[in-house]
């Protein structure tokens, strides 16, 4: 007898969830379709497969669980999280951070260019209000784990790019605890060169690879 594949079953589910319409936010009382359901849809099941994984495998899961933050029941992680990119979609028009959905995580990519100096893991001064409108968010949803990962573009020395990267994740980590986010639900990783997310080889895939992305993933 074949055994039914993982992936094939998160599928089927959100195909289930899509088929589902419109439901209603216990978070705003609004009449809406998921959004998580949407990108289940239209992203196949890798999405709800990250998510799930994420908030498995995430380091700071059991230290934010252990100094008293509550977790998310299943059905309620969709609503949360909408109501938590709008609130973020809304802070951060006109800074340049973007906000992507993926599954139930949402990605913050903070640019390097206005995030840091070149070659400096120091905050800009002018990038403390944005930091800032983010924190008032992540204190309001609390059951939301953030990985905080610095990039690098491949420019010079590999084991350097690694350590800045690392460095700039770690000026991040520490400025969000300064405005009062729990130490552990955040975590920091660099990730250097590893990653890019455009062509090294111009001037424009570089600047857009030197970035600390903060990935937010609810606590269930």
């Amino acid at each position: 007898m074949r055994s039914h594949s993982p992936f094939r079953s998160s599928a089927v589910a959100a195909a289930v969830a899509l088929l589902a319409g419109c439901t209603t936010n216990p978070f705003t009382g609004e009449s809406q379709v998921s959004k998580t359901a949407t990108g289940a849809a239209i992203g196949g099941a890798a999405g709800a497969a990250i998510g799930a994984i994420a908030a498995k495998d995430h380091r700071g899961r059991g230290a934010a669980i252990g100094a008293g933050v509550g977790v998310l029941a299943g059905g309620a992680v969709g609503a949360y999280m909408d109501v938590q990119e709008a609130k973020l979609r809304q802070q951060l028009q006109g800074t340049g951070v973007s906000v992507t959905r993926v599954g139930d995580n949402l990605v913050l990519n903070l640019p390097g260019n206005v995030t840091f100096r070149t070659d400096s893991s120091d905050l800009r001064p002018d990038f403390f209000g944005t930091l800032n409108s983010v924190s008032l968010v992540l204190k309001e949803y609390q059951k939301t784990l953030i990985d905080v990962a610095g990039h690098a573009d491949s420019t010079g020395d590999a084991t350097y790019n690694q350590s800045l990267s690392q460095r700039r994740a770690v000026s991040v980590g520490e400025y969000l605890r300064s405005q009062g986010i729990l130490a552990a639900r955040i975590v920091e990783r660099g990730y250097g060169e590893t990653r890019p997310i455009a062509s090294n080889a111009t001037a424009q895939g570089r600047e857009q690879n030197r970035r600390v992305e903060l990935t937010l993933i609810p606590l269930t």
